[in-house]
């Protein structure tokens, strides 16, 4: 399934994508978070998947998609947590040494956007802003020291996620990456959560990033150092992964900052992240003064 948090007539409300329009899974009795969003099926786990399964296939009411705008799937993730330099070729283009143990760092719930909303920065406060393609997921299932064998069960689902990044912070005094990654706007996801029966194997995902039409960065999940599973397992052994945590898993190669000369974002810039199955994530720039 499609999940997608939706905004018709100043609301928002979880549904189900299809072909022919959404399906309001309000209007059919299924719970939405406080943010109207996707949270409380996510609370929810398999059995709620399967409720939303069995009513999206007996609902003929539709939403048609012209009449609504789309929203990051869940507003306020409990923990949105990234994971540094988890492709080799970006280890190497950032000249920084393999990892072995995923790097971890947070993007804090303001940085959440969604599709087609903008990126806004103030040239007062940071001038060298990034793009990075990455692919996420979304825990499902409560996981706690959770071996990588049954990890893949404890995800709902996955989107692409923008890992907008402010390098001027990120790598400023201490190198406070936390800082340069959690700006206001600077995390916009979906455009829709992609349920985990639809996306059997997370590592073979093709994934790019375009700039105003260019292609910057081409990858393959399968090129991830540390893989869903795995990330799963190491997470879990020291933070809890609860229900609607968002988990970025890195990106490759071809980001502005190691360019020669750096390309950073500007005012205008068109975004366009792509990750097979998993749609289109589209945003504009827009630099304040």
């Amino acid at each position: 399934m499609k999940l997608v948090t939706f905004e018709q007539s100043g609301t928002r409300r979880p549904g189900v994508l299809l072909d022919d329009g959404i399906v309001d899974l309000a209007a059919q009795g299924i719970p939405s978070g406080r943010n109207g969003d996707l949270l409380e099926i996510a609370r929810g786990g398999d059995e709620m998947l399967a409720r939303i399964q069995s009513v999206a296939a007996s609902t003929a009411a539709r939403v048609p998609l012209a009449q609504v705008r789309l929203c990051a799937p869940i507003i306020e993730p409990g923990k949105i947590i990234g994971i540094g330099l988890n492709y080799i070729d970006h280890c190497r283009e950032a000249n920084l040494p393999v990892p072995s143990v995923p790097v971890l760092f947070a993007k804090f719930p303001n940085s959440v956007v969604g599709p087609d909303d903008e990126i806004v920065f103030s040239r007062r406060i940071c001038k060298e802003v990034d793009y990075e393609v990455e692919m996420g997921f979304v825990v499902g299932k409560r996981a706690h020291r959770v071996k990588e064998a049954d990890a893949l069960s404890h995800v709902m689902g996955y989107a692409i996620v923008h890992d907008v990044s402010a390098r001027d912070l990120q790598f400023r005094d201490a190198k406070q990456w936390d800082h340069g990654k959690s700006c206001d706007t600077f995390c916009p996801w979906g455009p829709w959560l992609a349920s985990r029966d639809e996306v059997p194997d997370p590592q073979v995902l093709d994934l790019r990033l375009l700039l105003n039409g260019k292609e910057m960065q081409r990858s393959n999940t399968s090129n991830m150092i540390f893989g869903v599973a795995r990330l799963v397992e190491f997470l879990s052994e020291s933070i809890t992964l609860e229900p609607g945590d968002l988990i970025v898993t890195g990106t490759p190669f071809g980001v502005g900052f190691s360019r020669k000369p750096p390309v950073y974002l500007k005012d205008g810039d068109e975004c366009v992240l792509e990750i097979s199955g998993l749609g289109t994530l589209r945003n504009r720039v827009r630099e304040l003064p």
